[in-house]
C-alpha cells in the first residue's frame, strides 16, 4: 500500500521547534517552518512468460535499515523511486537564537546511512546473494520508506507538542499583562473623571474672575469723583491679590490637565497594544486548534503506515513462501517439459504407424472383394430384387389409404361447410330481430363513438344529433350498426346523412363515465395506476356503462398499441399563463375503449420530454392538462354522469371543475377523485396555482388546497378531497392507514374530516389480459385444472436466462417491482441470498429510479452474473414478465407500505404462492396458511408483519 501524507506546516510566529530525537538516536534540529510531503509511485509488476523458468531466489537475511531521508539519493539513482521527503526551513528561524541543522549535516548523516546500507549490499554481493527480481527491490524500497514516513511523523508529532507548549506558556504571560493592564486602565479612568472634575471647578473659577473682573471696572467708574481717594487702592489691591491666587490656582489646574491629557494618550497606546495583543492571542489559538488537526490526521497516517509495515511484512513472508515453492516446482516443470517431449515423440510415431495401417487395411479389403465368388453376388441381387418388389406393393397400397383418407377429409369439409352456411343464416335470422347486438368487438362501437365526437367538435352535426347517435351507439343498437355497415365504404357526408336518420329518442342503458389520467395500460404505463385505469374502464363498459378516457399524448408512447389513431380537425384553445394555447386533439381505441389524446401546443413543450413523470415542472405541466380535459368536454358538449380523476396528477380537475366550468354549463357530473399512493402529493408554492386560472387567494386556505405541515404551498390532493363528491383509495386496510399520521403523510387531519365520503375499494386486475389459458406470452398455457403448462414454462424461462435445470422440481423465486424504499428493497436483497442459501433459484425484474439503490442491484447482478441460479434484470419487460409469472413457484412482496398492490394478483392468477408482508391491500388479498381466523378456503399465501430479515418460518 502506497503512503501519501499531505503537505502540512507545523509552528507559526516567532517560535523556534525545539531538537527532536530520531529513532536512530541522532538529534535533528528543525526551522520554524516545516514541510513535509511525500509522493507515492505505484508498484509496477511484470509478467514474464515463457516455456521454462530460471529463476534466483532473493538472500534470505537481507536486512531493512531504518533511514533518516534518503529521498535526494534515491531520486538521482533511480527514477521510478517511491518516494520523495523534503524538509524547507525558514529564514528567520536563526532570529530565536536556536540551533540549525545545516544541509550539510543533512548530506552527512545521508551519506553515512548510505555508505552502511551500500556496504551491507557489497557483502551481500561478494556472497552471491544478488536480488534480480524488481518486484522484491521495489518491496525493500516501500518497507524502507514507509519506516522513513514513520520517522517523520514522529518528528513532526514532537516538534508540534514542544511548539503547543510554549505557546501555552506566551498564553499565560500574555494573560498577566493583559490583567495589569486593565488595572492601570481602571486606575487612568479614575483619574480621568478627577480630572474632568477638576476642568469643571476650573471652568467655575474662571467665570467668577470674569465677574469679579466686571464689578471691579463697575465700582471703578461709579466711585470715580464720589468715593474716598485713599480706600481706593486698598481694594484694588485686594482685588489684584485674589486675582493671582486664582491665576495661579488656574496655572496649576491647566498643567495638570495637561499631564493627564499626556497620562491618557499613553494609557490609550497601551490600550492598542493590548487590543493587539488580545488578537495575537486568538491568533494563537486558532494556530493550535490548527495543530490540533494535524495531530490527529499525523496519528491516522501513522495508523496507516503502521497497517502498510505489518501488511509488508506478511508480503516479504510470502514472498519467501512463493520462492519456496518456485524452487520446487522448477525440477517438476522440467521433467514434465521432458515427458512431454517424449510424448509428442510418441504420437508423431504412432501417427505414422496409424499412417501405414491404415493403408494396410485398404489393400485388404480391396483384396477381400476380390474375393467374393460370381454365385454370392447373383445371390444378393436377387434378394434386391425381392426386396423391390415388396416394396412396390406397400406404396401401392399405401396410395391408395391416403385416396380414401382424402375422400373422407372432403366430406367432413363439405358437411362444416353446410353447417357454416346454416350457422350463417341462423346469425342473419337474429340479426333481423329487434334489440341491441352484441356480437361485434368493442373496438367498433368505441370507434363509432370516436367518429360521432369528431363530428361534433368540427361542427359537423349538433350537440343533440351527437348526443342521441351516442345513446344509441351506447345500446348497441344493430339500426345504426347496419348503417353504418351499409355505407362503410361511402364518403363521409353520406354516412353521417345516413346516421343522422335514425336519430330517435331513448333511455341510456347505464352512466356516462369520463376518466382523466395521467396513465392508461398498454399506452402509457407507469406503475400500477396504467393497469387499474384500463380494467377498470373494461369492468364498467362490461357493464353496460359509456367509458371514455382523456389522456395527454406524450412523445414517449406505444402508439402501436392504440387502434384508428387519428388527429380531428377541431382545435380546442385553453387558458394557461393569462392567455389562450391551442390544443390538438387526437382519438383512438385502446383495449376497446374510446380514448382522447391532449397534444398541447404550449412553447414549453409540456407533454415532449422523453417520459411520463420526473420534470422540474411537473405541476404546470398536468395542471394545464387537466384545464385543457375540462375545456375538451365543454366544448365537445359531452354530458357526463361522472368525472373520474386519478392521483395528483388530475387532482387539478375538482377544484377546476366546480370553480370554473360548472357556472359554465359542464354541470351534470359529480366528481370521483381516487388517491392511488398517498406518498406522492405534488406539493408546490401556492403563486404557481394562478398559472391554470384559479383563484390563489380562495384556494390557498386551511379548509381548502393549503397544505398542513407547508403553509406556502398548496396540496393537490387536498384540493380533491375537499373539491370531490367522493373520495376513494384502492384497499380497505390502507384508507384506515392513511388515516393515521404514519400513513396519511400529513393529510390524515383533512381525510378524517371528511371521512364520511372516504372509501377503500380493493383493486382488481384485468382476467382477459392476465388469463394463463389464453396468453400469448408464455411457452404453453395452462390452467388451474391442468398445471402440466407451468412445468414447461418453467423449464423454458430457465433455458432463457440460463439457469440450472438439473433438478426439475428445484424451487423458483419470482419478483417483479420497482426498486424504491417503499417496495422493502432492502428485504429483496436479503431474499436473494436467503434463497440461495436454502438452495432455491430466484430471479428479479425491474429497476430502480433512485441512483444508489440501483448502482447496488446493478453490482449484485454483475456478482451474480453467470450463476446457475440467480438472475437479476434490472428493466421492465412486458412479455418477460408474463413468463416469470407462469414459471414461478413462489412471488416475493415485501412492501414496507403498499396501497394496494397487483403483483399479489396476478401470481396467485398464474398458480404461483404469494411472500407478502400485511399492509395496505396486501393483508386485504394475501391470508396466511396459518392463520386460524380465516376459513380454510381463503388462505393463499405466507405473510409476514416485521420488516426486518429475521424469517419466523424455517421454510421461508
Amino acid at each position: 500500500m502506497a503512503l501519501k501524507v499531505p503537505t502540512f506546516v507545523l509552528g507559526q510566529g516567532s517560535h523556534r521547534l525545539n531538537r527532536i530525537h530520531l529513532s536512530s538516536g541522532l538529534p535533528l534540529n528543525s526551522p520554524r517552518y516545516v514541510r513535509v510531503s511525500c509522493k507515492a509511485r505505484p508498484r509496477q509488476f511484470r509478467k514474464q512468460q515463457s516455456k521454462q523458468l530460471s529463476l534466483s531466489r532473493p538472500p534470505p537475511d537481507i536486512n531493512i535499515q531504518e533511514v533518516a531521508d534518503e529521498s535526494t539519493t534515491d531520486q538521482s539513482a533511480n527514477s521510478d523511486s517511491f518516494s520523495n521527503f523534503q524538509l524547507e526551513t525558514d529564514s528567520d528561524a536563526e532570529d530565536d537564537g536556536g540551533p540549525i541543522m545545516s544541509n550539510s549535516i543533512g548530506e552527512g548523516f545521508e551519506d553515512s546511512i548510505l555508505s552502511e546500507e551500500t556496504g551491507l549490499l557489497t557483502e551481500k554481493a561478494k556472497e552471491g546473494e544478488q536480488l534480480s527480481n524488481i518486484q522484491l527491490e521495489d518491496l525493500i524500497n516501500l518497507i524502507r520508506n514507509a519506516e522513513k514516513n514513520i520517522m517523520l511523523l514522529n518528528q513532526a508529532r514532537v516538534q508540534a507538542l514542544e511548539d503547543l507548549d510554549k505557546i501555552l506558556g506566551e498564553k499565560e504571560g500574555l494573560q498577566g499583562q493583559i490583567n495589569v493592564l486593565e488595572m492601570r486602565l481602571a486606575e487612568t479612568d479614575a483619574r480621568i473623571r478627577v480630572a474632568a472634575q477638576e476642568k469643571i471647578r476650573v471652568e467655575v473659577l474662571e467665570n467668577q474672575l470674569e465677574n469679579l473682573k466686571r464689578e471691579l471696572s463697575d465700582r471703578d467708574a461709579s466711585e470715580g469723583s464720589e468715593g474716598n481717594i485713599d480706600e481706593k487702592p486698598s481694594k484694588n489691591v485686594n482685588m489684584l491679590n485674589s486675582f493671582s491666587s486664582l491665576s495661579e490656582e488656574l496655572s496649576e489646574l491647566r498643567e495638570e490637565n495637561i499631564c493627564l491629557k499626556e497620562d491618557i494618550q499613553v494609557l490609550e497606546a497601551k490600550l492598542t497594544k493590548v487590543q493587539e495583543t488580545d488578537e495575537r492571542v486568538q491568533s494563537l489559538v486558532k494556530e493550535r486548534s490548527f495543530l490540533v488537526n494535524c495531530f490527529k490526521e499525523v496519528e491516522t497516517k501513522l495508523a496507516a503506515a503502521q497497517e502498510d509495515v505489518s501488511k509488508l511484512s506478511a508480503l516479504k513472508h510470502e514472498c519467501q513462501v512463493l520462492w519456496e515453492k518456485v524452487e520446487s516446482l522448477q525440477p517438476l516443470l522440467a521433467k514434465a517439459t521432458r515427458q512431454a517431449d517424449q510424448a509428442i515423440f510418441f504420437l508423431q510415431e504412432n501417427h505414422e504407424l496409424r499412417k501405414k495401417v491404415d493403408r494396410l487395411e485398404e489393400s485388404f479389403e480391396e483384396a477381400s472383394l476380390y474375393k467374393l465368388s460370381s454365385a454370392q453376388i447373383q445371390q444378393h441381387n436377387e434378394l434386391l430384387q425381392q426386396k423391390i418388389r415388396s416394396l412396390e406393393e406397400r406404396l401401392q397400397r399405401s396410395d391408395e389409404e391416403i385416396h380414401s383418407h382424402v375422400q373422407l377429409y372432403q366430406e367432413s369439409v363439405k358437411e362444416f361447410q353446410d353447417i357454416l352456411n346454416s350457422l350463417k343464416e341462423e346469425s342473419k335470422r337474429r340479426a333481423r330481430e329487434d334489440g341491441p347486438v352484441d356480437d361485434l368487438p368493442w373496438d367498433f362501437w368505441s370507434r363509432i363513438l370516436l367518429t360521432l365526437d369528431g363530428w361534433m367538435l368540427e361542427k359537423k352535426i349538433s350537440s343533440t344529433d351527437a348526443k342521441s347517435l351516442r345513446d344509441m351507439t351506447w345500446k348497441h343498437d344493430k339500426r345504426i350498426r347496419d348503417a353504418y355497415l351499409a355505407c362503410k365504404d361511402k364518403s363521409e357526408r353520406e354516412i353521417r346523412s345516413t346516421l343522422l336518420k335514425l336519430i330517435s329518442s331513448g333511455t341510456s342503458p347505464g352512466l356516462h363515465i369520463i376518466h382523466i389520467a395521467a396513465e392508461m395500460a398498454p399506452v402509457a404505463k407507469v406503475g400500477g395506476l396504467g393497469d387499474v385505469v384500463c380494467g377498470l374502464s373494461k369492468a364498467l363498459q362490461k357493464k353496460g356503462h359509456l367509458v371514455e378516457v382523456v389522456l395527454p399524448k406524450y412523445d414517449c408512447m406505444q402508439y402501436d398499441r392504440i387502434g384508428d389513431f387519428k388527429a380531428l380537425e377541431a382545435v380546442i384553445e385553453s387558458y394557461f399563463d393569462g392567455q389562450l394555447y391551442k390544443n390538438k386533439i387526437w382519438v383512438g381505441t385502446v383495449e376497446g375503449i374510446p380514448v382522447y389524446f391532449i397534444e398541447s401546443h404550449h412553447p414549453s413543450r409540456f407533454f415532449w420530454r422523453g417520459q411520463f413523470y420526473g420534470e422540474h415542472d411537473d405541476f404546470k405541466r398536468f395542471s394545464f392538462f387537466s384545464r385543457a380535459a375540462l375545456e375538451l368536454l365543454l366544448q365537445a358538449g359531452k354530458k357526463p354522469d361522472i368525472i373520474h380523476c386519478h392521483d395528483w396528477q388530475t387532482a387539478f380537475v375538482a377544484p377546476l371543475y366546480w370553480d370554473l366550468y360548472a357556472p359554465r354549463g359542464l354541470n351534470s357530473a359529480r366528481v370521483c377523485f381516487t388517491c392511488h399512493n398517498f406518498e406522492y402529493q405534488g406539493k408546490a408554492p401556492a403563486s404557481e396555482l394562478r398559472s391554470c386560472g384559479l383563484d390563489v387567494q380562495q384556494l390557498n386556505r386551511p379548509d381548502r388546497m393549503q397544505d398542513n405541515t407547508e403553509h406556502d404551498k398548496v396540496n393537490p390532493i387536498k384540493g380533491a378531497i375537499v373539491f370531490s363528491n367522493i373520495v376513494t383509495t384502492v384497499s380497505p386496510t390502507y384508507a384506515q392507514e392513511v388515516r393515521t399520521p404514519e400513513g396519511g403523510r400529513g393529510l390524515q387531519g383533512t381525510l378524517n374530516y371528511h371521512s364520511r365520503k372516504f372509501v377503500g375499494i380493493l383493486n382488481g386486475i384485468d382476467t382477459e389480459a392476465w388469463n394463463p389459458s389464453t396468453d400469448s406470452f408464455i411457452r404453453s398455457q395452462f390452467s388451474a385444472d391442468d398445471l402440466q403448462g407451468k412445468v414447461v414454462n418453467k423449464e423454458a424461462l430457465r433455458k432463457l436466462l440460463k439457469l440450472s435445470s438439473e433438478v426439475a422440481t428445484q424451487p423458483l423465486v419470482g419478483c417483479i417491482t420497482r426498486l424504491v424504499p417503499q417496495k422493502g428493497v432492502h428485504l429483496i436483497r436479503h431474499a436473494i441470498f436467503r434463497t440461495l442459501e436454502l438452495g432455491g433459484q430466484f430471479i428479479l425484474l425491474g429497476s430502480s429510479p433512485v441512483p444508489h439503490i440501483q448502482r447496488e442491484f446493478e453490482g449484485i447482478a454483475i456478482n451474480f452474473e453467470n450463476h446457475p441460479h440467480i438472475r437479476l434484470l434490472l428493466k421492465y419487460d412486458e412479455a418477460l414478465s408474463h413468463s416469470i409469472y407462469a414459471a414461478s413457484d413462489m412471488f416475493i412482496i415485501p412492501s414496507i407500505f403498499e396501497p394496494c398492490g397487483l403483483t399479489q394478483m396476478i401470481a396467485m392468477r398464474y398458480g404461483s404462492v404469494p411472500i407478502a408482508r400485511k399492509t395496505g391491500g396486501l393483508n386485504d388479498s394475501v391470508f396466511d396458511i396459518n392463520d386460524d381466523t380465516i376459513p380454510v378456503e381463503f388462505r393463499n399465501g405466507f405473510t409476514f408483519s416485521v420488516p426486518d430479515e429475521q424469517c419466523p418460518r424455517a421454510g421461508i
